[in-house]
């Protein structure tokens, strides 16, 4: 089949890669343009253009998609489907419907749960048994089109966004192969608006604990926003925390490197101080001197 393929981030590369091992022709890769990364700000490619460079498949990068040469360039493709994985932009219509059969995309959650942004790191920090991969002919809207397949798969209670992350981009690429394999004999199915949450994209002001909140809850928000934004108390990054039993007042420290919460407490297992290498959370307190009773930082 021939495909072009729409991605920008390392969660497309498994895709892209399952589409070449396929055997499916692979006429170009469109991605967001180059960024300055890195305290030098040097421009570095998305890694889906690192890949297609490799691969020797052609490029587009464009700055607009709706105005200036690209429309005309990617209906001049002549794709018979649009492959769509985390492209980080909403298409118009006129590059909807320019593939033959459309654009599908392949959206990390089980819709219509998590539309939107950041579904993977939502389904962690709303603490949701499980999520999966959704194969979706693409409509104007925000993650409404028609579902094709879905696959299922538990969250673990210790699992990070980042590590579900790394589990969730193979079996994407997986069902999306499937998916393009049996294109013709799947009957599409609407989404209900029964069960329609939106995952908004993450924010820095997400990252800095409130020690009234449950103990629960603190411990899907470290896990939900590693690696990125990340938590922190104070100036302290909290990389790693799990919660356990305890009580006290809300931000004092507890035996074995314990915080009290709203409820419970939450242990601190990794985290690493300002300018400072991750340590265990028992070290960072021997090393601040801190004791049971005294106030986190």
């Amino acid at each position: 089949m021939r495909v072009v393929f729409l991605g920008t981030p390392h969660f497309s590369v498994p895709t892209l890669d399952a589409l070449h091992r396929a055997g499916h022709e692979l006429c170009a890769v469109v991605a967001q343009p180059d960024k300055p990364v890195g305290r030098g700000q040097a421009m570095a490619s998305p890694p889906t253009v690192e890949r297609a460079r490799q691969l020797g498949v052609p490029v587009f990068q464009p700055t607009k998609l709706k105005s200036g040469d690209f429309p005309a360039q990617f209906a001049a493709l002549g794709a018979e489907v649009g492959v769509v994985v985390a492209y980080g932009r909403i298409l118009p219509l006129a590059l909807l419907t320019a593939p033959q059969r459309g654009c599908i995309n392949v959206h990390a959650s089980l819709l219509p749960r998590w539309r939107g942004a950041a579904p993977i790191q939502w389904s962690v920090l709303a603490g949701d048994p499980e999520t999966g991969i959704t194969t979706m002919q693409m409509a104007e809207g925000l993650d409404t089109g028609d579902i094709l397949l879905q696959a299922h798969t538990p969250i673990a209670h210790d699992e990070t966004a980042g590590q579900l992350h790394d589990r969730l981009a193979p079996m994407g690429a997986a069902l999306l192969v499937e998916t393009l394999a049996r294109l013709d004999g799947i009957v599409p199915q609407k989404q209900t608006e029964e069960g329609v949450t939106y995952a908004k994209m993450l924010a820095r002001e997400m990252s800095v604990i409130d020690w009234t909140r449950p103990a629960m809850d603190l411990d899907r928000q470290v896990r939900g926003l590693s690696p990125w934004p990340g938590t922190i108390t104070g100036s302290l990054k909290v990389l790693r925390a799990r919660p356990v039993l305890g009580s006290g007042q809300p931000g004092s420290l507890l035996d074995g490197a314990r915080v009290a919460c709203g409820e419970g407490a939450l242990e601190l297992l990794e985290v690493q101080a300002p300018g400072k290498k991750p340590v265990s959370g028992r070290d960072w307190m021997n090393g601040a001197r801190l004791r049971p009773g005294d106030r986190i930082p």
